[in-house]
């Protein structure tokens, strides 16, 4: 009875489960390895040397240290590169209208936004790099040109709507429409799943929602109602991480696409993009 038990379609779904746990954990490891450094450098006694400052020279020798070791390729680098810069030009809007705030002093510091702003947006890029690799992960009947456009739109909105109306919720519609039928293909322990990917932004955006919770709590940043004692970050922001991390996943796929032409030669007919080696 317990042999049954322990190799039944329950206990098997459960290691499934704890399996595919452990592969986003690893696939998180920047971006646990750059929160932990926040966290590490509340605790530092005064220095000569800012801790934003710290934490920009801290981000880089993490990019190095995922390189040499592997855990990155050259070209995942170059999209997390691309992650860093768009992010960057994200903090630069909403710092300057008082969407959030970096209020501690440091050199590396530019119009209120230090630079070690953008490794937030990097670790995001690394995990997505990660996944990918680590799940053999595969978009079936994905629409690139499509996505890419409600993705930009997304992204430009996040700014915009400080002047103009906001039409989030229009362009949340129109990425359900793009990606309806799209679907996640990802392998665990050898079992090939297959997951809606408008349901895996949802699921990416809940679970960067709560680390921009323990982000805020550490003092990576803070928004106004946080500057006398943090409080939880508004539930809306799960929504916007769920919007805004189609873009990561439009550049990520298109760096995997372009890698599969180039050493094909041919785009694939299949509607599926990047299975990984």
């Amino acid at each position: 009875m317990l042999t049954t038990t322990t190799t039944g379609p329950l206990a098997t779904a459960f290691r499934q489960l704890l399996d595919f746990a452990w592969i986003q954990t690893r696939s998180c490891a920047f971006a646990i390895a750059l929160l932990s450094g926040v966290a590490a450098s509340t605790l530092l006694p005064g220095l000569p040397v800012a801790r934003y400052d710290l934490l920009v020279a801290y981000g880089v020798l993490l990019t190095l240290l995922f390189w040499v070791r592997g855990w990155e390729n050259g070209r995942d680098i170059a999209v997390i590169a691309v992650c860093h810069v768009i992010g960057l030009a994200f903090e630069l809007v909403k710092v300057s209208v008082g969407s959030w705030s970096y209020p501690e002093p440091a050199v590396l510091k530019f119009a209120g936004v230090p630079l070690y702003g953008g490794f937030l947006y990097a670790a995001v890029g690394s995990y997505v790099c990660r996944a990918w690799h680590l799940c053999d992960l595969e978009l079936v009947r994905y629409r690139p040109r499509a996505t890419a456009v409600v993705a930009a739109a997304i992204y430009i909105n996040f700014f915009s709507h400080h002047w103009l109306p906001d039409v989030r919720w229009l362009l949340a519609g129109l990425l359900l429409a793009v990606t309806a039928g799209t679907s996640v293909r990802y392998t665990v322990r050898g079992v090939r799943h297959r997951m809606p990917l408008a349901l895996a932004f949802v699921l990416i955006g809940f679970f960067l929602w709560l680390a921009e919770n323990l982000a805020t709590y550490l003092g990576a940043w803070r928004y106004p109602y946080q500057l006398d004692g943090w409080k939880p970050v508004g539930v809306e922001k799960f929504g916007a991480w769920s919007l805004l991390i189609s873009v990561t996943v439009v550049l990520v796929a298109v760096a995997r696409s372009q890698r599969r032409h180039g050493s094909s030669g041919m785009p694939s007919r299949s509607g599926r993009v990047g299975r990984c080696s």
